[in-house]
């Protein structure tokens, strides 16, 4: 069966839910099973040195890689059309291996000025260890060209920023960097390999919160890069020449194993790799239903007069609507919305039933969380109102649960006008 699935293309999610089956998996089984073990033996220990030396495939330790691990990375390169993946314990863990990986002090990077709290905490730390960082509107390509330098790494965009819901202008960003050579990272989570793959627009690497959509119930940790064939490693600099010895596409993601991965360890656990792939199977429904609800969920709220602003890309009053509808399959699970003054967010949040104050997203659960009071807080004031974070904004990770129950939890949990 493994050549007959070789052979042929097949949609996403039948893709998806065969590709173990692609190679030979023990005793029959439909998914490949978790192996716990941290160490793999040889009889022949000539053949241990050339695994290590990178002469051949294989396992050396549980750090490094394991069979259960590696097969839902191969599951995430198909999913992005990619040609390697290397996976993280979590999606931060992705995203500092960049860092560890390919910068050196005196490297500038240019990134979104909207970024995710922890992302934006992050290269705010890596500024602080002799890596430049600008942050731009990357919605506009104009600062994004206006901020490179000669020393200009990478640039790393979301392709839906959390919260507010900006859209990077990842088309034109992508033709930037590829006529500047320069290397250009793509954070998919918000939109996920279903909906969107960056590879489209010229990304080098994409980065996914496995944690979020692709694992999708709210129970396992874990991140992921993926090499989608677009760079060219022959001109990156920091690369060695033991790794050189490999053929120039495979230089970017050797390095981010041996130095992202190997040194710092973030590595996925097996047990949380096969319920990330096992939950990765019904991706493309989730993400329907949860696009689909939050459609309606945005469209709802911003014709509520209790409500003072809605930001979905799905609603044509969003900035990058046609951006968002040119770019993705559908606008995504993702929206956030300010109530009008006089209503307090709490007590709003503590009326909805359905939907469940949480940190979390791309749950099948609707998930909401009040931005400024919590994952924004430590930023200030000052920083806050600098990217648009109201007081009152609330955050909706929108699930799947029956489109009419949601609609009915959001409007009955607002107060009388």
């Amino acid at each position: 069966m493994s050549d007959k699935l070789a052979e042929k293309r097949f949609g996403f999610t039948t893709t998806i839910l065969h590709n173990d089956r692609r190679k030979a998996i023990e005793h029959g089984s439909l998914h490949k099973p978790v192996h716990t073990s941290v160490a793999f033996g040889y009889t022949d220990a000539r053949q241990l040195a050339s695994v290590f030396q990178g002469k051949e495939p294989g396992f050396r330790y549980g750090r490094q890689g394991n069979p259960t691990v590696a097969a839902l990375e191969d599951k995430i390169t198909r999913m992005e059309d990619g040609v390697s993946s290397i996976c993280f314990a979590t999606g931060m863990g992705a995203i500092g291996a960049v860092f560890q990986g390919l910068l050196r002090a005196g490297d500038h990077v240019i990134t979104s000025s909207f970024l995710f709290g922890n992302t934006n905490s992050l290269w705010q730390t890596v500024a602080g260890q002799g890596v430049a960082v600008d942050f731009v509107d990357a919605t506009d390509v104009a600062q994004v060209a206006a901020a490179i330098t000669p020393s200009t790494r990478l640039v790393f965009a979301e392709t839906i920023a959390n919260p507010r819901t900006q859209v990077a202008d990842l088309a034109k960003i992508g033709q930037l960097c590829r006529e500047r050579g320069i290397l250009f990272v793509v954070d998919n989570t918000m939109t996920s390999p279903y909906l969107f793959r960056p590879k489209s627009v010229g990304a080098g690497l994409v980065v996914n919160a496995l944690t979020k959509s692709i694992g999708g119930h709210g129970m396992v940790l874990g991140g992921a890069l993926t090499d989608t064939g677009e760079y060219d490693w022959s001109g990156y600099p920091h690369i060695p020449d033991n790794i050189k010895r490999t053929p120039p596409r495979q230089w970017g993601m050797a390095q981010i194993r041996a130095k992202g991965l190997r040194d710092f360890g973030a590595s996925l656990a097996p047990e949380a790799a096969h319920h990330i792939a096992v939950g990765a199977e019904t991706l493309a429904l989730r993400m329907e239903r949860a696009s689909a609800n939050a459609l309606a969920l945005a469209r709802m709220l911003e014709a509520d007069p209790r409500v003072a602003a809605v930001h979905y890309p799905g609603l044509p009053s969003h900035p990058q609507h046609n951006l968002s509808s040119e770019l993705f399959r559908a606008h995504g699970f993702l929206l956030s919305f300010e109530l009008r003054d006089g209503i307090d967010c709490f007590d709003y949040l503590n009326r909805l039933q359905v939907a469940i104050p949480a940190s979390n997203l791309g749950d099948t659960r609707t998930l909401v969380i009040p931005v400024a009071h919590t994952i924004f807080f430590e930023m200030g004031a000052e920083r806050r109102a600098s990217m648009g974070i109201a007081d009152s904004l609330i955050r909706v990770s929108v699930g799947i649960e029956d489109e009419a129950d949601l609609l009915a939890d959001f409007s009955e949990a607002l107060p009388a006008v």
